[in-house]
Parts: C-alpha cells; structure tokens; sequence
C-alpha cells in the first residue's frame, strides 16, 4: 500500500535516534522486490552522526530523507514484536508498505504514532526565545516517538547499558533467536519475534550468556519474573500513559493545563519509581523505557551527553514545565543534532565552534 502525511516523517532519522534496534536495511530496484542486503549491523547506526553536506537533512528547510540512488530504492525492514514490515520512502510524504491497508489500521499506524502531529510539536518553540532548541527541531524534524511494546522496550534498553549499538543490536537478536518463535516475512526470509517474558525466563544461565549479555543476564532475568510474579504490570503502567494522552495538554499555558502537566508528571513519577524498583534498572533505562515503550512523551532521559547539552545551552535550567508535555520529543531533538554537529565538528572544527557553544575543542565535548 502506499501511504501519504503531510507531517514530519523521516525513516532513516527514526531509525538513527537509537530508540529502536531491529530495523534493518536493504535494498530494492525501483518497482521490485528487495535484492541487496548490508550485513553486519545496520547502516544507519554503523554511521549514525556523519551526514554530507549534500544530505538534505542538513537543510533546516527542507524534510526529505536522502531516498533513492539512480534505480535503488532504500528499504527498512522493521521488526516489531512479532510482526515484520518492509517500508521505504518514495519522496514528498509518500511511503511504499508491504502490508495490507487493514493491518495498517490495526498496528502500524499507531507503531509509527501518526495520530499525533509533530509538526505542531515542532511549532511550539519560539525560535526567539530558544534559538537553539528551534535550530534543533529544524534540522532532525521527522524523528517520530514510535509507539514500541513496553516489554520488548524495557528489555531491550536493559541490555542496551555500556554497549554500543551494533552489539545492542547483535544481543537482542541472540535472544530472539534463543527463545522467540520463528516466522517468515513476505519475501519468504526467516525472523524471530520478540520473546514474551515466560520464554525469557525459561532460559538458562549458559543460554543468557549465549546471547552475549555479559552481568545483564541476571537483569534480564529479574524482569522477566517480576513480569511473571506479577510485581511489574506493565499493562498498568501503559494505562496511566493512555489516561494521561485523554487529556494531553496543547501548550496553552493556563493554570487548569499546569495543573494538568502536574497530574501527569505524578503519574511519570509512579512509571520511573516502579521501573527503578527492578534489579539493574536505573533511571536512564526507565526513562528510555517510559519515553519509548510506555509512549510517554514527557520522560526526558538524561545521561552524560544530555548533562553536558543541558549545560552548555541552557545554563539557567531547562524550562521543562514551558515545554510540556513534549519535553522527550525535544531531547531527541537536542540530543540528534548534537550528534550531527559533532560530527560536522571532526571536519569543521573552526566553522561549529561559531555556531554552538559546546562542540568545541575546549570544552572536549567532540572528543
């Protein structure tokens, strides 16, 4: 089917903001089936940070992603749960999906959170009175908070501590294979779903470290009985999210929407104290978790890099109540276009320097 928005919509930019890790890339003639898949880890996060300077997404004025090379058309395949999707981007809002317009309705349309409209998100800053945080949007507009499981997120951003993203990606795709049901896409190519919490912890210690997770075997495990046991109820959790997306705040800024964000930011403090409360989770990995599998689009996770953005650009403290309840759609703002400058930064010392206080040589933030 193909599928047309008007709205902020960037594959590549969603699958490079390191929310989610079994997106995969291929490659399709224009008009065919996929002939041509990289091996190793993913493209988009083998080179998460260096953009050309021909790349559109340079280009705060325009929201292509680079697309189609002469006959060769970039193809995702997204696994999610226990679903398979092949989509690409065909240019000015339009994407070719390999599911039925039923199954589009049913999942993926809320997977890749089109009820929500992001460039309404992004019309909320003031570029006057945050320059920075407009720039930000500008460039990396077309990042969507997808709309992930809460299980297979919290368990993929507990493995995902002190690792890189290729080796993120190789163990979950370990785990998938050790006790995930195996299935077929519609080109006839094998995946693995994601396993529930009772496969998980039918595992034993030889098949966890199997799977490469090195002292995140026993935080694997601890999930999935507390899931088991019924201490975590992540079913509840998403119900508070949901409650709270009923009576999303627009922005207006008056005293019955500030008390609503205070509701809200209740009921966040409820999501990350649960999660905390598991065996080797720490904030981080519950906001992450909150954010991208609980959809709560308030979490703002905070760790060295966002510290050190925080920071530099906002030295007086963020206004996080101004910016409600929205605050995790700006972090990925702030946090890809710092990746990108500093990258730009390796090659451009002198030139970013001018254009932002902390990718600099000074500060060693582009170290």
């Amino acid at each position: 089917m193909i599928f047309h928005t008007e709205d902020d919509f960037d594959l590549d930019k969603i699958a490079d903001s390191g929310q989610c890790f079994r997106w995969e890339t291929s490659v399709k003639e224009s008009g065919g089936v996929p002939v041509y898949e990289e091996s190793g880890a993913d493209r988009a996060f083998d080179k998460p940070h260096g953009q050309s300077e021909s790349d559109p997404r340079q280009d705060p004025e325009t929201n292509n992603s680079p697309g189609k090379t002469g006959n060769r058309l970039p193809v995702y395949r997204i696994l999610a749960g226990s679903r398979c999707l092949y989509i690409s981007a065909l240019g000015n809002g339009r994407f070719d999906l390999d599911c039925s317009d039923g199954e589009f309705e049913e999942f993926w349309r809320d997977y890749f959170d089109l009820g929500e409209s992001y460039r309404s998100i992004c019309e909320r800053i003031d570029p006057a009175k945050d320059p920075f945080l407009w720039r930000a949007a500008q460039y990396e507009k077309g990042i969507r908070i997808l709309r992930q499981d809460p299980w297979e997120t919290l368990l993929s951003f507990i493995i995902s501590q002190n690792k890189n993203i290729p080796a993120i990606r190789r163990s979950i795709g370990l785990l998938c294979e050790a006790c995930g049901d195996q299935r077929t896409d519609p080109l006839g190519k094998p995946y693995y779903a994601f396993p529930g919490p009772e496969a998980v912890a039918s595992l034993s210690a030889d098949d966890l470290n199997a799977c490469r997770l090195g002292y995140r075997s026993a935080y694997v495990r601890a999930a999935a009985e507390a899931v088991l046991e019924g201490r975590l109820d992540l079913k509840e959790l998403m119900r508070l999210g949901e409650d709270s997306d009923k009576e999303k705040n627009k922005g207006e800024g008056n005293d019955e929407d500030k008390e609503k964000n205070r509701g809200k930011e209740k009921d966040e403090d409820c999501i990350i104290s649960t999660l905390t409360g598991l065996y080797g989770v720490g904030i981080k990995v519950a906001s992450c978790t909150a954010l991208f599998g609980l959809h709560r689009l308030d979490a703002f996770p905070v760790d060295v890099w966002m510290k050190r953005i925080l920071a530099a650009e906002y030295p007086d403290g963020y206004p996080r109540e101004e910016y409600a309840p929205y605050n995790g759609v700006y972090q990925q703002y702030m946090f890809a276009y710092y990746r990108h400058m500093i990258d730009h930064a390796r090659s451009h010392p002198c030139e970013i320097s001018k254009k932002s206080r902390i990718v600099t040589h000074k500060t060693g933030f582009s170290k």
